[in-house]
């Protein structure tokens, strides 16, 4: 099938273009700079401006899918890494829907509609959950900028339902790559043995190993029985002080030192709820269809990663 991707040049769209691509389908990824990258094999790219369905809508004409992953990095890079300004948090949002809606867009505009439009968005959906409970699809929003621009996100291709095309909603968790994301932050105090809790370490940390996400992104466009939200995390998520402590028995590091919240908050100011917030979400309908991770715990995933 053709399979286009927005921001399929970034830390989830590259390697899942490229499995994509490897599994025999057509792959097309928009992308504001298209000759600044090096595409894996199979993998075409065609320009965008990143907020409209110029250039690019007649080729959702009877595509398979659509899978939306565009939106400025929450996180942002470097270390300690751009503070939540005004601006920023716009940019941040505004990023999003201006994709959904080109999505959306090039979706109305389809003689032949896509098979299936699927919707990125983040397990920060349900806000700080404290306590045991476990998370799952049917859980209540929470509150904060994350949870606002996950529920806005999700709406931003909404429509396409009404036209009849399956979306997959994909509420990921943290996702572990050395090649962004969380983990490298996480790592780096480790690698100078000063490790150890953010806060009081009792946030429930719902990560996932790139390589499922990957994995699970291909089952539910591949599976047409698939739609709705799914929480995209592995089925066994910890607690940030016991996740800490298995990073650094495999860094062959010690966690003692803890970061407190207070210094968090001073340095990251409002993003230090990447951190300190928590929720124990879990797969539910990922495993109810039947999809099988092949990292369910965290140090086959930690191990995984660090030793290649």
């Amino acid at each position: 099938m053709r399979i286009l991707i927005t921001g399929g040049t970034g830390l989830i769209g590259t390697p899942l273009s490229q499995q994509l691509a490897a599994s025999g389908h057509e792959v097309i990824v928009l992308s504001r700079n298209p000759g600044k990258y090096t595409l894996p094999a199979g993998v075409t790219a065609v320009a965008w401006d990143g907020r409209t369905s110029s250039g690019w809508a007649h080729l959702a004409d009877g595509a398979g899918a659509i899978i939306n992953l565009a939106g400025e990095s929450i996180g942002g890079s470097g270390f300690p890494p751009p503070r939540w300004t005004t601006a920023r948090k716009q940019r941040i949002l505004q990023s999003r829907l201006d994709a959904g809606q080109a999505v959306t867009a090039a979706v109305q505009a389809a003689a032949v509609k896509p098979g299936v439009v699927v919707q990125m968005s983040g397990i920060d959906y349900y806000g700080n959950v404290p306590g045991n409970t476990a998370v799952t699809e049917t859980s209540s929003k929470g509150n904060g900028f994350l949870s606002d621009v996950t529920e806005q996100w999700e709406a931003s291709t909404a429509v396409v339902e009404t036209l009849g095309v399956r979306r997959v909603v994909l509420r990921t968790g943290i996702v572990l790559s050395l090649d962004g994301g969380a983990l490298p932050q996480t790592m780096l105090p480790f690698k100078f043995f000063a490790g150890g809790p953010l806060g009081n370490g009792r946030q429930w940390w719902p990560w996932i190993h790139l390589a499922d996400v990957i994995r699970a992104m291909q089952f539910l466009v591949e599976h047409e029985n698939a739609s709705g939200v799914f929480n995209v995390c592995a089925p066994n998520p910890l607690p940030e002080k016991e996740f800490g402590r298995v990073l650094g028995q495999v860094m062959a590091r010690p966690s003692l030192i803890p970061a407190p919240a207070f210094a968090l908050k001073l340095m990251l100011g409002e993003m230090a709820a990447m951190v300190l917030d928590g929720r124990r979400a879990v797969p539910t309908r990922l495993q109810e269809l039947g999809f099988t991770f092949q990292y369910p715990e965290a140090r086959e995933a930690l191990l995984d990663l660090l030793n290649h």
